[in-house]
């Protein structure tokens, strides 16, 4: 069976059951928060629990290393719906100790892809319509770095409200400890 198929029947099952039942929530954050966090699979169940989160509390967007690459991607798009459309009011990034974005090589990276059929051509297509891959596919030298760096994205954006705390947290994917670096109610 592939992945899908287990996905589709587990899924048929719990919709015949109403497990989704005690899930059932609006589309407004109950603690006003939206959380940009990295999409590691420890911290799928640990970063919620770990922050007293249930389902319903928070607006969470996962990317690779709470990388914030563009000011107006889809990332920063989300984080500004979440404040203007669905009444959050504070953001919190939280990047997590042993990161593998750290020193991220874009060089690796792309000999992967290679490996896998992505032609060189194609490379080098991307390459000459003006796509810098190296700082597309770059990470960062410490998750703490990558954390402050996405919190800067977010306070210098133009259309950021007045007034909204920006935090920027660590997390220890083993335990769920948390760590401030940046206290975004102290300006």
């Amino acid at each position: 069976m592939s992945i899908l198929s287990d996905i589709l029947t587990h899924n048929k099952d719990f919709v015949a059951r109403k497990a989704y039942e005690p899930f059932r929530t609006d589309v407004f954050p109950e603690k006003k928060l939206v959380i940009l966090s990295c999409m590691d699979t420890r911290l799928v169940e640990l970063l919620p629990r770990a922050m007293n989160l249930r389902n319903g509390d928070a607006k969470v967007i996962k990317t690779a290393g709470a990388i914030i690459s563009h000011p107006f991607g889809s990332v920063m798009r989300s984080v500004m719906v979440a404040l203007y459309e669905l009444m959050a009011a504070e953001v919190a990034v939280i990047g997590h100790y042993g990161c593998g974005m750290t020193g991220l090589s874009c060089e690796k990276v792309l000999q992967k892809a290679l490996a896998r059929g992505v032609s060189q051509e194609t490379l080098q297509t991307l390459e000459h319509s003006g796509i810098d891959l190296k700082r597309w596919l770059k990470g960062f030298d410490t998750p703490e770095d990558g954390v402050r760096q996405s919190v800067e994205v977010i306070r210098q954006h133009p259309l950021l409200p007045k007034g909204v705390p920006i935090h920027g947290l660590m997390m220890d994917p083993e335990t769920g400890r948390l760590d401030v670096l940046i206290e975004g109610y102290a300006k």
